[in-house]
């Protein structure tokens, strides 16, 4: 970083300091929005690039999520956690993988994490604004706190009308670049109360694997 008189650091760190509790207070309106709503059902994109290895993959999914429990789909597998125990799901190979997720791993983001990751273990900054499709988008950057993170910086994109997040571009430190954008973001949806519930009697014929 370069060296800059003492007055110029002052007046950027002053900077720097509005623009940072700019960027929290309005992640602090996204978490109040989020955590105000019953349950969530999204629909997303999600596309991998990496330009080193000439590698881009796209899929898409969808997530719904309530409290803890969610119920997840993508690339064929359906990952379903109840609060407690984690089950995937590979219809392909015929398998049910049971564990307990491992909650304690801060790089995890888990879907019951994915609205509400960046409430610690981030610095913030307020970023570019893009007009998408008539919507404002305002980008918050996010810097790992751990300089030891294997995340260079994450870009979350936030919905200026409805404070609801648009999307998430983390950017690697081996230059690996992952986007989520949401499609379709819907709350309070009508839920069957045995969504978030493992019915074994629905796969006697799949391979039960428990990892603990």
């Amino acid at each position: 970083m370069k060296r800059l008189v003492t007055a110029c650091i002052i007046l950027f760190s002053s900077f720097a300091f509005a623009q940072d509790q700019e960027a929290i207070a309005l992640l602090n309106k996204v978490s109040e929005k989020v955590k105000s709503y019953n349950n969530i059902s999204i629909d997303f994109k999600y596309v991998l690039n990496n330009v080193a290895e000439n590698v881009r993959q796209e899929t898409r999914g969808d997530v719904i999520i309530q409290g803890d429990k969610y119920l997840l789909n993508i690339l064929g597998i359906t990952r379903m956690y109840d609060g407690k125990t984690l089950y995937s799901i590979s219809p392909e190979d015929e398998e049910v993988t049971i564990s307990s997720e491992n909650t304690e791993d801060d790089s995890n983001v888990t879907p019951s994490k994915m609205l509400s990751f960046y409430e610690d273990g981030y610095t913030y900054n307020m970023d570019i604004v893009q007009n998408v499709q008539g919507r404002k988008i305002q980008y918050v950057k996010l810097t790992p706190i751990d300089s030891n993170s294997e995340i260079k910086n994450i870009l979350l994109g936030i919905d200026a009308k409805t404070n609801h997040i648009y999307n998430l571009i983390q950017t690697g430190k081996d230059g690996i670049k992952t986007t989520l954008t949401v499609n379709s973001f819907k709350t309070n949806e009508p839920l069957s109360k045995t969504l978030f519930t493992f019915d074994a009697s629905k796969y006697k014929d799949y391979y039960i694997n428990k990892l603990d």
